[in-house]
């Protein structure tokens, strides 16, 4: 294109001709573009992920500072029960109740107090009523049985826990507790609006242990407690133990609270110097979380006068009430001040650096050009002089394309060499893979079928002994099963002294039948074989879920079906179900804490050709130990040290052979366990029975998932 024709064109469409056809100002625009582009993509990533980091930092703190709280808070709780139970069983106190009078034992009650830090302690008779107490009040004559720590200590337990109690309660106790329990209420922006002007109850911990004498007979109830309104030594000792000193960077301070509902009963966060904050309360948007919802709080809120980041849980009485929360946090503006002077910085470290870099590759940019420059005047007259060195037409117009195109052509010559040196490296390596498989599989057969010979024999001679065993033990059975019915028609009422051991005896003979007739079907399982049918394994699955509910109900098990399938499998339902109803209850057992039983189904497919179904049990329980994955399948082999017959799975794996499928385990310890059923579409039945376990561990794969 001309001169007077390029001029003409648009300013864009020139530059972009410009940089097409030079490799200098390519170079440039590849120098230029990090400053240009990159450095601020860049910074913005650097600000985006710090941000996030600052936030999940700040959480994770609040987060750990919450939990020492919660566990010192415990200790305190249970501190309380432990002076309370050990004063109940003390010599001291169970000898002077029979001598001493009411105020004798009130004068002792309050020593004691003194001396443990108890707000109070009385002494209740068995029917719950005060008879004596510390604070100098005179028994009083309400009954305190409803109180849930009173009511567990008549039972005969010691217990503790945190009670909100009214200010009647509190006057029961003692006058001098309400009146240290009244708090005016200090009106607090963003909080939910309450018509009330003060706080009159109290949140007190809570603790009664019973008392015996000599003959370990009840006596009463020994009960006490610590007002946590205006108990500012828990806080402040909090306080110190979650906020140690050299915890938090300078300037930032940390602070501590126990609530009731929602207002501040103990804090050392301050109005103003001088002055806590007792009466304060928490914002509407903390209360519905934590008290209305049960919920945890981690996150910045506005305490009182500035931003802090904050930690709430909710505090539970005895019957299950959230009555208040606990409060951890530390200000934030020494953290936000401390992010912004490290983001600036690293923001100065990457522009000086952007600049020194841009500098640099300016000065290399002009090093590479210049010989590249050079090398297209040499390729072109190597172009105009000699046709082999010619070379087609490139999108790229200028040197670096040139040369792109020269080399290529060698590199298309030296690829092509290369590929062909790669198929017969390759074509070598699979007929040496070939014949080392071939070797190894006749090897396998030779030593699967030298097993085969010998467990088959030591199969066969099990299977006589256990039929026999079996046999013989069915016949007294049913004698005593028999004996036990007429005696028990003949006796009629008279057998009532004596109805549950009849009922026991029952019971262990129907065990012992049982046992039988899986040693029966294990001995004999072609007599056991039923008719055949085409089944749909999900409706299956649903029934056996059915059967067992009782069983994952009483383990908490959750249970999670992902049912797929849509081919019909031709089995016995009744065998399938005792399958599966054997997985389902071993799963269930193997997760005595709970945990998640995934029951899944999908089309088992082969080569693109469907062969049946493939059926998951999946349990998230404790696993099967390695060196016992390779016998589970053995009969008579078995875990469950007092119960079971380790006949379950061994009789599973027949089941499911006979009809030409197959069943895989994955376990690790600690990661639970997976069975895998392959059920075939059409059933394959061998012409021998097959070795159940010890026999076929050896041909059945055990992939991990």
């Amino acid at each position: 294109m001309s001169g007077d024709a390029e001029a003409r064109l648009p300013l864009p469409r020139r530059l972009a001709r410009r940089l097409g056809a030079s490799v200098r100002l390519k170079l440039l625009a590849l120098v230029l573009a990090p400053l240009l582009l990159g450095v601020p993509l860049l910074l913005g990533l650097v600000w985006t992920w710090g941000n996030e980091a600052y936030q999940r930092l700040l959480t994770f703190k609040i987060s750990s500072d919450l939990v020492t709280a919660h566990e010192y808070f415990d200790r305190v709780r249970e501190g309380v029960g432990q002076d309370v139970r050990g004063l109940a069983e003390s010599n001291r106190l169970v000898s002077r109740l029979g001598t001493a009078d009411p105020g004798e034992l009130g004068a002792l009650l309050e020593s004691l107090a003194v001396r443990h830090g108890l707000d109070f302690i009385h002494f209740l008779d068995i029917d719950g009523r005060p008879l004596a107490g510390s604070l100098g009040n005179p028994p009083l004559p309400a009954l305190r049985a409803e109180w849930p720590v009173v009511a567990a200590a008549l039972a005969g337990a010691a217990h503790t826990t945190v009670e909100r109690l009214s200010p009647q309660e509190l006057e029961r106790i003692a006058p001098s507790l309400r009146r240290r329990a009244y708090l005016p209420l200090v009106e607090t922006r963003a909080a939910a609006p309450d018509p009330r002007t003060a706080e009159e109850r109290g949140l007190v911990i809570h603790a009664a242990a019973p008392v015996y004498d000599a003959r370990r007979m009840l006596v009463g109830v020994l009960e006490g407690g610590v007002l946590l309104n205006r108990n500012l030594a828990i806080v402040d000792r909090l306080n110190a133990i979650v906020y140690r000193d050299g915890s938090l960077p300078l300037g930032s301070r940390g602070t501590a609270t126990l609530f009731l509902d929602d207002t501040r009963i103990a804090t050392n966060v301050h109005l103003f110097e001088g002055t806590r904050a007792l009466g304060t309360r928490v914002s509407r948007a903390v209360r519905e979380r934590v008290l209305e919802r049960g919920e945890v709080w981690l996150g910045t809120a506005f305490v009182v006068n500035d931003d802090y980041v904050s930690g709430y849980e909710p505090i539970v009485d005895g019957r299950g009430q959230r009555v208040g929360m606990l409060y951890v946090g530390f200000l934030e503006k020494p953290f936000r001040e401390a992010k912004a002077m490290a983001m600036g910085a690293l923001f100065l470290v990457f522009i000086g650096i952007s600049a020194a870099g841009t500098l640099f590759s300016l000065r290399w940019a002009r090093s590479v050009f210049r010989p590249i420059e050079r090398m297209n005047a040499v390729i072109a007259r190597v172009e105009g002089g000699d046709a082999g060195a010619r070379v087609g037409a490139l999108a790229s117009r200028d040197e670096l394309g040139r040369l792109a195109g020269e080399f290529d052509h060698l590199l298309d010559t030296l690829q092509a060499k290369r590929e062909e040196l790669q198929r017969w490296a390759d074509e070598l390596d699979r007929k040496v893979a070939e014949r080392t498989a071939e070797l190894s599989q006749a090897n396998e057969i030779l030593r699967r079928a030298q097993q085969q010979l010998v467990m088959s024999e030591k199969l066969a001679a099990i299977g006589e002994l256990t039929a026999g065993v079996a046999h013989e033990m069915n016949n007294p059975i049913a004698v005593i099963q028999g004996n036990l019915d007429v005696l028990r028609d003949i006796l009629g009422p008279a057998a009532d002294p004596v109805r549950q051991e009849i009922r026991l005896i029952h019971q262990q003979t129907d065990r012992i039948r049982q046992i039988v007739t899986k040693l029966l079907q294990f001995a004999r399982p072609g007599e056991f074989a039923g008719y055949t049918e085409k089944v749909d394994v999900n409706v299956v699955v649903s029934d056996c879920l059915v059967l067992t509910r009782h069983h994952l109900e009483r383990s908490a098990v959750k249970v999670e079906m992902r049912l797929s399938a849509v081919t019909a499998v031709e089995i016995n339902r009744s065998e399938l179900q005792q399958v599966l109803i054997n997985l389902i209850v071993n799963a269930a057992q193997a997760m005595t804490e709970g945990g998640t039983l995934t029951l899944a189904s999908e089309d088992w497919v082969e080569a693109e050709v469907v062969c049946g179904v493939r059926l998951r049990v999946r349990d998230t329980g404790h696993g099967i130990a390695p060196e016992n994955l390779s016998s589970i399948f053995d009969p008579f082999f078995t875990t469950k040290k007092g119960s079971g017959t380790g006949l379950g799975l061994s009789i599973s794996y027949t089941i499911v052979e006979r009809y030409g499928g197959r069943i895989t385990v994955d376990s690790a310890p600690g990661a639970g366990t997976e069975f895998v059923l392959h059920l075939r579409r059409d059933a394959q039945y061998e012409e021998a029975p097959s070795a159940p376990g010890f026999l076929k561990r050896w041909t059945v794969d055990t992939p991990r998932v």
